[in-house]
């Protein structure tokens, strides 16, 4: 059998090792020892080594000089400044996407907000946390991408990638919650008709705080899984890759 080229390697790599780390199976602080992940991945050191360098340039890992990699630590502070960035940005393209968004930007909207409140046919847990999350970074992409600049498009995807790994302890107190998924769904409909309606400042203000509303959640999440003082805890030496 024919093994994959290197680059699928390294791509393959980076995916799941991401996966992982915004899934949590890698703590905040936590030493990535070379070891550990050529016998999760069963992977080389070529194709981890080039994942680990992506995923240091995205924040995600932090490489110490001679002394291996470990998981980016996590704290309320960055939380904070994620969440404040992407709103704002957010709020902005919303606004700018109502007033340039034609006909079939509209009809995309209606058609994600569908599918995203549908998900309540989904039955089994796991594949509820995946497809809602699917579906609603749908929804909000077909909000946003009326406003017709690429170069804000990929500013966004930039702040939502730095905010994974604070989302993922989001999305697993809310979708497997009820009460907390049908208070989304009725903050998405009522955005829907406002959006449509082309109110703009008052849909860049409901986005603004509707955006903002996982900052208390994730904030009691991180304190109550003692994930911040877990990565202190790290930050006193890391080990050799092995």
């Amino acid at each position: 059998m024919d093994m994959p080229p290197r680059q699928n390697l390294g791509i393959s790599a980076y995916q799941r090792l991401k996966r992982d780390i915004i899934r949590g199976v890698f703590s905040p602080g936590e030493k990535l020892l070379m070891s550990r992940l050529k016998s999760r991945y069963e992977l080389g050191v070529g194709p981890l080594r080039e994942a680990l360098s992506q995923l240091v340039a995205e924040r995600l890992v932090i490489a110490i000089s001679q002394r291996g990699y470990r998981v980016a630590p996590v704290s309320v502070a960055e939380l904070e400044d994620i969440y404040d960035a992407r709103a704002e940005l957010e709020a902005m393209m919303l606004r700018l996407a109502i007033e340039r968004g034609d006909d079939s930007w509209e009809a995309d909207i209606l058609a994600k907000s569908h599918t995203l409140n549908k998900v309540v046919e989904v039955h089994s847990a796991d594949d509820a946390l995946d497809v809602w999350d699917s579906r609603h970074k749908a929804f909000h992409a077909a909000l946003v991408a009326g406003c017709g600049s690429d170069h804000l498009l990929r500013a966004r995807a930039g702040l939502f990638d730095q905010a994974e790994r604070y989302r993922h302890l989001w999305l697993q107190e809310t979708v497997f919650s009820a009460q907390a998924l049908e208070e989304k769904r009725r903050q998405h409909n009522a955005l829907v008709k406002v959006v449509l309606d082309r109110h703009s400042e008052r849909a860049s203000d409901m986005m603004r705080d509707h955006l903002l509303t996982p900052l208390p959640i994730i904030t009691d999440v991180l304190k109550r899984r003692g994930l911040i003082a877990q990565a202190r805890r790290a930050e006193g030496g890391v080990e050799s890759p092995g």
